[in-house]
């Protein structure tokens, strides 16, 4: 089969095509035949060298897919060979055919082209165990999502919103502050115009917000404790301005009561993989067919393109989802 090899890790100009064996299901995984794959930061990341796969995982990048299974390990019963899916993957989107564990996969939404289903996974998994599980957000809430208009953002706003909560979000420009109003927000702030922290504290007061959902870290989280109200959550999923944090200071976590946690994905186990499914089935992706979420693919390139779909990846110029296709 044909996927992309990206050693050794650096910048977009290492991506190429290339062939290897076609991978075979283990027991409890299916193999995907796949038609589109989600191009995501961590895929950036791993290919750069400093997001390494779990030791069981495929060494292709990739981490989302939709497509039709062509077969099915010892042991799967859900699903059958010819089924059309989207999926989580452990590894190895960026390829024709790529093997996950079966609960990890989930049906087309009603209404989706496999290209739009491509784009959900890894944000919906991710944006759900998130805010939903580790966040706890509640109807009448408010809640902080920093990066708006990414595939993250664009999930996290509308989710939010459905459920019933107040949605803060922070952008760079005022092409993504009109996206993401489209999506729900409530208010938008452009972190490089103005100072985001001060205009929240302007327009929630004393309150503060219940939940921030942030992927930028470094100077953005002292900011993010002080912004949270008494029993707030703050979530961390990623720290694009760095894992350290500057003059950090205990006090507001113990004045307000306040929880500070985050997660990653990608190691967690397939049982906890396979209830984030369970959910997602249940209370979101009715909500595609009821046309009360949507998914935005912002471009498309060719699996044989996938140099300028990274490199546009790290510009941050693009607006929702950026997606493969084979």
């Amino acid at each position: 089969m044909r996927y992309i090899e990206h050693q050794p890790c650096g910048g977009p100009e290492v991506l190429q095509v290339a062939d290897t064996a076609r991978p075979s299901p283990r027991p409890g995984e299916v193999l995907i035949q796949v038609a589109a794959a989600g191009v995501n930061r961590p895929d950036v990341a791993q290919r750069q060298g400093s997001y390494p796969p779990p030791p069981d995982a495929s060494p292709i990048l990739g981490l989302e897919v939709a497509g039709t299974i062509v077969e099915v390990g010892e042991g799967v019963s859900r699903w059958q060979v010819g089924d059309t899916v989207c999926a989580l993957t452990p590894g190895g989107g960026y390829a024709e055919f790529c093997a996950t564990p079966a609960e990890q996969c989930l049906p087309i939404p009603e209404g989706l082209s496999l290209v739009e289903a491509a784009s959900l996974p890894e944000n919906y998994f991710t944006v759900w165990t998130n805010v939903f599980d580790r966040g706890r957000l509640q109807p009448g809430e408010h809640i902080l999502i920093h990066g708006g208009s990414s595939g993250i953002g664009q999930c996290a706003i509308q989710l939010a919103k459905h459920f019933g909560a107040t949605v803060y979000t922070t952008v760079g420009n005022a092409d993504k502050a009109e996206f993401c109003r489209e999506l729900g927000a409530d208010k938008v702030y452009r972190y490089r115009d103005e100072d985001w922290a001060a205009r929240l504290a302007e327009d929630v007061g004393k309150r503060g917000v219940d939940v921030i959902l942030d992927m930028v870290g470094g100077d953005y989280t002292m900011k993010n404790l002080r912004a949270l109200a008494i029993e707030g959550r703050l979530v961390s999923i990623a720290a694009l301005n760095g894992r350290k944090v500057p003059d950090f200071d205990i006090t507001p976590i113990m004045v307000k009561r306040l929880t500070f946690t985050g997660s990653t994905l990608r190691p967690r186990s397939v049982a906890d993989k396979a209830a984030i499914a369970q959910a997602l089935r249940d209370r979101v992706w009715p909500l595609f067919a009821s046309g009360k979420l949507r998914t935005v693919v912002n471009r498309t390139f060719p699996l044989e393109d996938v140099r300028e779909a990274h490199e546009l990846m790290e510009s941050s110029q693009h607006l929702g989802k950026i997606v493969l296709t084979l």
